[in-house]
């Protein structure tokens, strides 16, 4: 036979599977219908776990696992279709309907917003990026930032969230855990470190430098190549520059932006340190209510998923389903738990898609605990 003649067979299989997969669907929205009139909830997973051991039974035991992996999608695929001829109550799709009907055409240019560190940090450049003429009232840590915002005290809050070199900064994805916001804008910035000290420094007598974790890991080949020199981390790289110039120190350094040179009234020793040229952080804007503006193309949930096999394939595989594609996967263990992890999602998908509000129809009835974080666009 020729590959042509196989092709016809598969064709032949293929309008038979068509036409058998949207009787099943059929039949499955018929089941939703009933389930719906005697109030019975439309996840059965004690029904589809028989289902699953007769199909294993049906098929040869080498077939197993892609018959677990297509009826898995199949399942998937009719809850959420029964959800959608049911009108079932979803409170984030209503909420951000909600929220497209209500937010306003255009991003406030004037805002109080929250940054961590002081007067020249890295936060301050992505805060006016995404504001014309912002109030920026500084926290001492991320916290405090994600603090303000819950309690009301600034409307909008910037915090950097992943570097293109030192990847994604943990300590926010933690907090997000532990507060109720909302991302309403995200935007990058090249990150561009110098060593800068107080004037009559110089390099030679340079014994410790100072600036913040993340900086630090940014510029480690510099470093690694400096002998004797003690390395500090400090809360934030506008925060070491402050610091040294307060200090007084002639055998000491700062790594910060080029900004906080002119700002503190240091100088130069070595400009562009950082491991990689094309070096950017991303910083998010926070809100504490959901605020949806024209033109967002991007989608960020949290979710804690039962820890048990497949509970991740099945997420993805919704994606997959719906043809969205997943720009970032984070996962963060959870605090006094044992080995249960929060997952972080991304995703491409504009909010005026059809697949955008079918994302939500059943996914979270997949997790234990399910975020949505906001719909967005990033400013270049």
């Amino acid at each position: 036979m020729e590959i042509s003649d196989y092709r016809k067979k598969i064709d032949t299989i293929d309008e038979q599977l068509v036409k058998l997969f949207a009787e099943r669907m059929n039949v499955s929205a018929e089941i939703g219908k009933f389930k719906q009139e005697n109030d019975i909830p439309v996840y059965d997973a004690e029904r589809e776990r028989k289902k699953l051991g007769q199909i294993a039974e049906m098929t040869d035991s080498s077939m197993n696992t892609y018959t677990d992996a297509l009826y898995s999608l199949i399942f998937e695929l009719s809850r959420s279709y029964q959800r959608k001829l049911s009108g079932e109550k979803n409170h984030t799709k209503d909420s951000i309907k909600e929220a497209l009907e209500n937010t306003p055409n255009l991003f406030p240019g004037r805002s109080l917003v929250a940054c961590q560190g002081v007067e020249g940090a890295y936060s301050q450049q992505a805060c006016e990026k995404i504001f014309s003429s912002p109030q920026i009232m500084y926290f001492n840590s991320f916290e405090g930032v994600f603090s303000a915002i819950d309690k009301g005290l600034c409307q909008y809050g910037i915090l950097p969230l992943e570097n293109s070199t030192a990847g994604s900064v943990n300590k926010i994805y933690d907090l997000m855990m532990q507060y109720d916001f909302k991302i309403v804008r995200s935007t990058r910035i090249k990150i561009d470190h110098c060593l800068m000290a107080a004037e009559g420094a110089d390099m030679s007598e340079i014994k410790e430098i100072f600036s913040h974790e993340q900086a630090i890991s940014q510029c480690e080949s510099f470093l690694s190549e400096l002998k004797g020199v003690k390395i500090t981390p400090c809360a934030n790289t506008a925060a070491a520059a402050k610091l040294i110039m307060e200090s007084g120190r002639t055998d000491a350094a700062a790594i910060a932006s080029p900004l906080c040179e002119e700002l503190y009234g240091l100088k130069c020793l070595k400009s562009s340190i950082q491991d990689q040229g094309s070096n950017y952080t991303r910083f998010i804007c926070i809100s504490k209510k959901l605020e949806i503006y024209p033109g967002a193309d991007k989608t960020s949930i949290m979710m804690i998923l039962p820890h048990k096999p497949g509970s991740l394939y099945k997420v993805l595989s919704r994606f997959n389903a719906l043809g969205v594609n997943l720009q970032k996967l984070e996962s963060r263990p959870l605090q006094n738990s044992d080995f249960e992890f929060m997952f972080y999602f991304d995703l491409d998908s504009s909010v005026y898609s059809p697949e955008f509000i079918h994302i939500f129809d059943d996914i979270s009835g997949m997790a234990v605990t399910f975020k949505y974080l906001g719909s967005y666009s990033e400013v270049v």
